[in-house]
């Protein structure tokens, strides 16, 4: 992205949340609330996009807002609003020890532990502004919409192409006396072109992200993909329904572990609604896969000191050896499971699951018949029997190679079976996610053909 770099105004900006922030938090100690946090944010933007050579948009964001979480005792109230006048901040201040007031007293509510608060507060590479050119945008989404219309004849159509410019700073502050700050930018470029004729048309695409502009794929190369997805799908086929190894590409296998990640988080294992309640300590995958929350790791996509609630944040075994080593949990959900927090509210902060071959050729090399998933449809995932049956497209693979594309399936399985089936795991890791891993096997699930 040819931008020139803009003045960091990020510095005054921080100061300037941070002081709102401890306001905040006075208004709510003045107002009666026994604790309190506040998250203060600011970001802008720019995106546009393209279509069929011709500019269709160009949208510049701008947003801010604080919201608050006050406790009386153990009651609780939320609250936000995005105007940072005096007058608002106390009407929603009384708003959240209104809702307070008169919310049943729940065992579990409060701010994280006082000695839990993270103490060393770092930054982790992901500030990178640049001052936000939409001519540039422009020029750059052309180019990459051109570059993928010109690289086969059969590219007939464009659903567009779109890139976007983004940063935002926040402060978070409790009445623990914790107060951190963070500042992210972030950066992307996407292209979907349409193949073929009449019915037999076929769409695909392509798209890069990255903290900073410089490590974004090219324009032209992102279209080049694109075009090359594109084409392969045309001419697709289904298959008969039966049984087969299912090779998930790494932009898909994601959502496996995804999945994983939902059914040991707090919220689902107090609710008794994961089918993975209880398993602490137990295998759930083959005893050579392994998975480390990767929190401080430079220029990760969630790396942070502290999360959602100021707790300090470390690396940290999630799978090891197969075996589930500990829950993702923040405070409410710990409390409720009569546990500790585990660091984790708002998610899990940069994920690596190992690998143990070298990359999807590698996988396939050797099958003599299954299916390459390249994209999966539909939301039948349920989260509390494990029961899994989704859309796919995708290839046949025989002897190690493609054959022909396919779509039109279903692939089904029951998640508890599917992770316990995982024969392999690429390392050819798709950087665009804070879950970094690679391709991965399934030894054998149902497909249905259509």
């Amino acid at each position: 992205m040819s931008i020139a770099h803009s003045t960091d105004d990020s510095p005054q900006r921080i100061e300037a949340l941070s002081t709102l922030a401890q306001r905040v938090l006075d208004l709510c100690k003045s107002s009666g609330a026994t604790q309190a946090e506040v998250d203060c944010s600011e970001s802008r933007g720019l995106s546009t996009s393209v279509r069929m050579g011709a500019v269709e948009t160009v949208e510049s964001t701008r947003d801010r807002g604080v919201s608050l979480t006050v406790y009386f005792g153990q009651r609780k109230g939320s609250a936000s609003t995005g105007d940072f006048s005096e007058a608002s901040l106390a009407a929603t201040v009384e708003h959240a020890c209104t809702i307070a007031r008169y919310t049943e007293t729940d065992p579990a509510a409060g701010l994280a532990d006082p000695e839990r608060m993270a103490r060393e507060l770092r930054e982790f590479d992901q500030w990178h502004p640049q001052h936000f050119d939409a001519d540039a945008m422009i020029a750059q989404a052309l180019d990459c919409e051109q570059a993928g219309r010109d690289a086969d004849a059969r590219i007939r159509n464009s659903d567009g192409c779109s890139n976007s410019a983004s940063e935002s700073v926040s402060v978070y502050a409790n009445s623990h006396g914790f107060m951190g700050h963070e500042r992210e930018t972030q950066y992307s470029l996407s292209c979907a072109l349409i193949a073929g004729e009449g019915d037999g048309m076929q769409r695909d695409g392509w798209y890069t992200a990255a903290l900073r502009s410089d490590a974004l794929e090219s324009a032209r190369s992102v279209g080049r993909r694109a075009a090359a997805l594109t084409v392969e799908r045309l001419d697709p086929r289904g298959l008969p329904t039966g049984s087969l190894p299912i090779v998930f590409a790494p932009e898909v296998a994601r959502s496996l572990v995804g999945h994983f990640i939902g059914a040991v988080s707090g919220g689902a294992l107090y609710r008794h609604a994961s089918f993975l309640v209880d398993h602490a300590g137990k295998q759930v995958f083959p005893d050579w896969v392994s998975m480390i929350e990767q929190p401080h790791l430079m220029g990760g996509f969630r790396s942070t000191s502290f999360d959602a609630e100021g707790t300090a944040t470390q690396t940290s075994p999630l799978v090891t050896n197969g075996v589930l080593q500990r829950y993702v949990l923040g405070s409410y959900s710990a409390r409720k499971l009569g546990l500790q927090s585990t660091a984790n509210a708002g998610g899990i902060y940069n994920l690596d699951v190992e690998g143990n071959v070298d990359d999807l050729e590698g996988i396939i090399a050797n099958l003599p018949r299954a299916l390459l998933v390249t994209e999966l449809m539909g939301q039948g995932v349920n989260t509390v029997t494990g029961d899994y049956s989704r859309g796919a497209a995708g290839y046949l693979i025989e002897n190690g190679k493609r054959v022909h594309p396919v779509d039109g399936v279903t692939i089904a399985g029951n998640l508890r079976d599917m992770f316990m089936a995982v024969e392999a795991i690429g390392r050819d890791i798709d950087p665009r996610s804070s879950t970094r891993m690679g391709s991965l096997l399934v030894g054998r699930m149902t497909v249905a053909g259509g």
